[in-house]
């Protein structure tokens, strides 16, 4: 765990490194990113980068970025993303991902569509040469419908869990939906997969992230491994 949590940290410094004064930082959710914020308070603290705006994808982030001492802004105020700095739950090699381990799936992918560029930081365990291998799929739904939406993604052959607290009460994201993980097995074709999760109105979001991330920066034994998908760059 000591050396997971090592590249967890090695991934997000080096994703840090990326920021540039003046930008607006898209700061996404989970264990690897809360490494990425501690560095850029520090960055802020030395005057390594100065006039940053954060946007958190969860009332947890915003809470630590303001702990940290990192600026926030929203989309009230500003509408375009220069950069994202977020992990991932699995990444294939055709750098998609399945996100939402941490229950911020929609606020993640609505400051990824928003970005220009978006930093995907993970240590080597989770990379996968197809999703679905080591993750399932969260699934964000409207409480009303959420047995309906099960029975649907269990037709599609999916094992189906409605995500609970550690206390046994159903878990609410921060916007009072809950959260179905579909295992599908391995998705061998993830972008029919999201085409019809797409067609839910039940499905308030899926975290399967399909041609999203620009970069995924991989710590691991052999130190980092940075991807590029460049036709987006």
């Amino acid at each position: 765990m000591q050396k997971i949590d090592h590249f967890k940290k090695l991934a997000a410094e080096t994703a840090v490194e990326l920021i540039r004064d003046g930008m607006i930082i898209g700061l996404g959710t989970g264990s690897t990113t809360s490494y990425a914020l501690k560095k850029i308070s520090e960055n802020l603290h030395t005057g390594k980068v100065k006039n940053i705006s954060g946007i958190p994808s969860s009332k947890k982030t915003e809470r630590l970025a303001k702990k940290l001492k990192i600026p926030l802004t929203n989309f009230e105020q500003v509408q375009s993303i220069d950069i994202v700095l977020d992990g991932a739950d699995e990444v294939d090699s055709q750098l998609n991902l399945i996100k939402g381990g941490g229950g911020a799936l929609l606020r993640e992918k609505i400051i990824a569509q928003a970005a220009k560029r978006v930093i995907i930081m993970v240590d080597e365990s989770k990379v996968s040469d197809k999703l679905g291998q080591k993750w399932s799929v969260p699934i964000e739904v409207l409480p009303f419908s959420w047995k309906a939406e099960e029975a649907y993604l269990k037709s599609l052959k999916a094992k189906v869990s409605l995500r609970n607290t550690k206390d046994k009460s159903i878990y609410k994201t921060d916007q009072k939906n809950y959260i179905l993980d579909a295992n599908f097995g391995i998705i061998k074709q993830p972008e029919l997969l999201a085409e019809k999760l797409n067609q839910r109105a039940g499905i308030i979001e899926h975290g399967l992230f399909i041609d999203m991330a620009s970069d995924i920066i991989v710590a691991g034994k052999m130190g980092i491994n940075h991807l590029k998908r460049y036709n987006l760059l």
